[in-house]
């Protein structure tokens, strides 16, 4: 018989795209922890250069994928398997499920990331959201127009970081945004859409845990810049929210509502909400913690960030706090201005030198191209802001974005002889 090691000293399988921007800051959270992490790519394994990548997968099948894991960890026992965004939390929850380990459901990873079965889930259950349809391409385009409300949203049923996500305030608007998205969906193989009412409003964002079920709010984030289209790009969020504390609590109220509608039950889970004179409104929620590099902003307790919070509940290991530091925070993901190719950045070390700015990280390429919203899903990059208050933070945060300048080279289009 094998020896197997102790549940405390397995390692942790960590999925992930192979271009995911969190990978590395779970990686960096489990070296403080002692704990060996075991990445599993969606690539081929000839195409994997990262050794520590033992796990080529393929995330498209879900099925293959759970048994090639279930045939790693019969071998390697882990004791978590984690998602670092969305392109493998059911799949996360799948694997979990046949090994026996802590994690959501595979229904409720599923609902977190098909944003059709979101909407039917939270109307079921009351919680507030938009009215909705579900459209194919196949449908005619002008029947559409001429049947639905305006101002409206149409949307991908699946794509993230509010890409395809086009506001239409007319008939005429509506065939335009359809037009767009119909090219990205094509380019997804993709039919399904959704068109749903505007909801005007302030928008936050909350970051939270579940635990057996209870949501424990992490931070709630302000976003001072409208997001009112046609295009959501978000840009700046501060925290802790300015919001009176009565708000806060409907905030998180409706947030445990909408996780429950779901049946997320365990681990992170990051939520987008409008707030206006009816109350908050659930914009959607997910199964895994907040995007891109944004971890950043968040400490707890003296300096514990939120990858190793999450990594400890994965793990059984002792949680002293889940309480955020005292000081304000802030990200501001600097949105991508036009199409192009990117071929200078200046202004960085002057960025950097605004008080209260703790760093500036630009992530986009030189000589590779950009796209913006709603074809695009990517930024810049990042500026990270922490002071004593709010107000600081975000003043702090569009000073150092004034001083950066972006070297574009629009893409040269032949026109057709």
């Amino acid at each position: 018989m094998t020896d197997h090691p102790p549940p405390a000293t397995r390692p942790v399988i960590l999925l992930a795209s192979a271009s995911s921007y969190r990978a590395g800051s779970f990686v960096e959270a489990a070296d403080r922890l002692g704990i060996e992490v075991v990445k599993g790519y969606d690539m081929p394994a000839p195409l994997v250069k990262d050794a520590a990548c033992r796990l080529p997968l393929d995330y498209q099948d879900l099925d293959k994928s759970a048994q090639a894991i279930a045939a790693f960890a019969a071998e390697n026992p882990v004791q978590a398997i984690l998602s670092a965004d969305d392109s493998a939390t059911v799949l996360a929850a799948q694997a979990s499920a046949a090994l026996g380990l802590r994690h959501n459901s595979a229904e409720a990873a599923e609902a977190a990331r098909d944003k059709h079965r979101m909407r039917q889930l939270f109307a079921a259950a009351g919680v507030p959201s938009p009215r909705f349809r579900l459209y194919s391409l196949r449908d005619d385009a002008e029947e559409i127009a001429d049947e639905i409300n305006y101002p409206c949203v149409i949307k991908p049923t699946a794509l993230s970081g509010s890409r395809g996500v086009i506001r239409a305030d007319s008939p005429l608007e509506f065939i335009a945004a359809h037009h767009r998205l119909k090219s990205i969906l094509n380019l997804e193989r993709s039919e399904e859409f959704l068109v749903e009412d505007f909801i005007p409003g302030f928008e936050v964002a909350l970051e939270g845990m579940m635990d057996n079920g209870a949501l424990k709010v992490l931070a709630l984030f302000d976003k001072p810049d409208p997001l009112d289209g046609p295009y959501f790009e978000e840009t700046i969020y501060v925290t802790p929210s300015r919001l009176p504390e009565a708000a806060r609590r409907a905030i998180a109220d409706c947030a445990s509502s909408a996780a429950a509608a779901l049946g997320l039950s365990e681990g992170p889970v990051h939520a987008e909400l409008r707030l206006n004179e009816q109350g908050p409104w659930m914009v959607e929620i997910a199964g895994r913690s907040i995007g891109g590099l944004c971890s950043q902003t968040l400490r707890f307790g003296t300096s514990m960030s939120l990858e190793e919070l999450i990594l400890r509940q994965a793990c059984g290991l002792e949680i002293e706090t889940v309480e955020r530091e005292k000081r304000a925070g802030g990200v501001m993901m600097i949105p991508i201005p036009a199409a192009g190719t990117l071929k200078a950045v200046e202004g960085v070390a002057g960025a950097e030198a605004v008080p209260g700015i703790e760093s500036v990280e630009i992530t986009a390429k030189l000589n590779y191209a950009i796209t913006p919203l709603p074809e695009g899903a990517s930024y810049l990059g990042f500026i990270f802001a922490r002071g004593d208050t709010p107000a600081e933070v975000e003043s702090a945060l569009r000073e150092a974005h004034r001083r950066l300048r972006f070297e574009i080279v629009p893409e040269i289009v032949l026109a057709a002889s």
